[in-house]
């Protein structure tokens, strides 16, 4: 018998006051899912979702009567989010897919603890744990937790076909917690399904590659979405690119302690090619916040190991910081992982290192005049005020900042003069 008993998370009060609520007076409620999963893994837990035979109203209703709120989250589906000490717990009730259309489901609730697992995704998912601590497998969750792999429940295709979002599920997992190669029957069906990926909404296909571009090393599974055709369905922009960079970018990350960015790890596997990385921001409907980096980072020029470090300064004054400092951490990456075998590289990497820290540290200066101070010269005001503001800047940025207030001022009334 697998037991988890005595483990912090489980004996948690908040957690054993869901489980007394659900197991009082007839009924039973299990921990279910991630927390289970990541338990006998050895990996952090965030949170504790539970399965029960009681329908949400008994749910509701027992809350109440204990003095827990209780939020309708889902209600439709069976669940609510009980609200223990500040935090949430998921109660959703057993239930069996009455009809799938590959995007949502319409689901039956029951008291079949079997039903409730096999309409579940992978096998690792599908595991119980008691308030004792006990793990219930009903589906062989245990041995592929132990092999790390990852494996739909029953038919790999039938799984899919309830949800297509579970194709980018699968390697996500994989990603997180797969090993060696991905199962084969899994990888089979992800394959074919790869054309239906398009009936999903855009927002969920970026939420999925996000939390898998997240993952501590997404490189193999990434290969292998490329190899069955999944990445390219889905980012078309890396078919001709290539995914060969994340490896490097992964080891430079883990070398220099860079946290995992997955814009970053984008940006890495397509071509910087502002009018198809717009494009793509759109299509996968990013946040704003999100589509505007990556742009701003496909417009930005890029940096090379021989660039002088003021010339850098003038880069940084004249485009986005994240964006250049973007292009320095892949052209870092990038040399990193060539200077194994060419030492040119080596020195291009070192070089390249000197001039992201100056990047990182850079503050933008501010130009010393104003509008006020062109008028002030004798300039009225209109478009001419802007033209010799941008002449003037130009030259103290071409001048690397260097030319303070009273020098621009000179320069500014000698124009004056000498123009007319």
């Amino acid at each position: 018998m697998t037991s988890l008993a005595g483990q912090t998370w489980l004996t948690d009060p908040a957690v054993q006051a869901v489980f007394s609520l659900l197991n009082a007076d007839g009924g039973e409620g299990r921990i279910v899912g991630g927390a289970v999963r990541n338990a006998l893994m050895g990996l952090p837990i965030s949170d504790a979702d539970f399965a029960t035979t009681h329908l949400p109203d008994v749910v509701m209703a027992r809350a109440k009567q204990a003095g827990i709120k209780a939020v309708p989250t889902g209600i439709d589906h069976g669940t609510v989010t009980l609200v223990i000490d500040g935090r949430g717990f998921e109660v959703t009730t057993l239930r069996r897919d009455v009809a799938t259309d590959g995007r949502h489901a319409t689901v039956a609730f029951g008291t079949d603890w079997q039903a409730d697992a096999e309409r579940r995704d992978f096998t690792m998912n599908a595991l119980y744990v008691t308030a004792d601590g006990v793990v219930i497998d009903l589906v062989g969750g245990l041995k592929d937790i132990e092999s790390r792999t990852i494996r739909f429940i029953g038919d790999a295709s039938a799984r899919i076909a309830e949800d297509y979002l579970r194709v980018l599920r699968f390697f996500r997992f994989f990603a997180y917690y797969g090993s060696g190669r991905p199962d084969a029957d899994g990888l089979r069906a992800s394959a074919k399904a790869k054309d239906r990926l398009d009936h999903l909404s855009a927002e969920r296909v970026w939420a999925e590659m996000r939390k898998l571009f997240s993952a501590p090393d997404p490189a193999r599974a990434l290969l292998w979405m490329r190899t069955s055709g999944v990445l390219t369905a889905i980012l078309p922009e890396t078919e001709k690119w290539g995914i060969d960079a994340i490896h490097g970018l992964v080891a430079t990350e883990q070398a220099l302690s860079w946290t995992p960015d997955p814009l970053l790890r984008l940006a890495a596997i397509i071509p910087p090619d502002a009018e198809r990385v717009g494009a793509l921001a759109k299509r996968l409907r990013m946040s704003n916040a999100e589509g505007e980096r990556l742009l701003e980072w496909a417009k930005a020029p890029p940096v090379t190991a021989d660039l002088a470090e003021t010339a850098l300064d003038r880069l940084l004054y004249r485009h986005q910081k994240p964006a250049l400092v973007a292009r320095l951490k892949l052209a870092l990456a990038a040399a990193r992982a060539s200077a194994v075998t060419n030492d040119q590289d080596m020195l291009k990497a070192a070089k390249l290192s000197t001039l992201l820290s100056r990047a990182e540290r850079f503050e933008k200066p501010v130009f010393p005049l104003g509008g006020s101070d062109v008028m002030q010269a004798g300039v009225p005001a209109g478009p001419r005020v802007g033209e010799l503001l941008r002449e003037l800047e130009t030259l103290w940025v071409d001048r690397n900042f260097t030319l303070d207030r009273a020098a621009l001022a000179a320069r500014l009334q000698k124009m004056i003069e000498d123009r007319g």
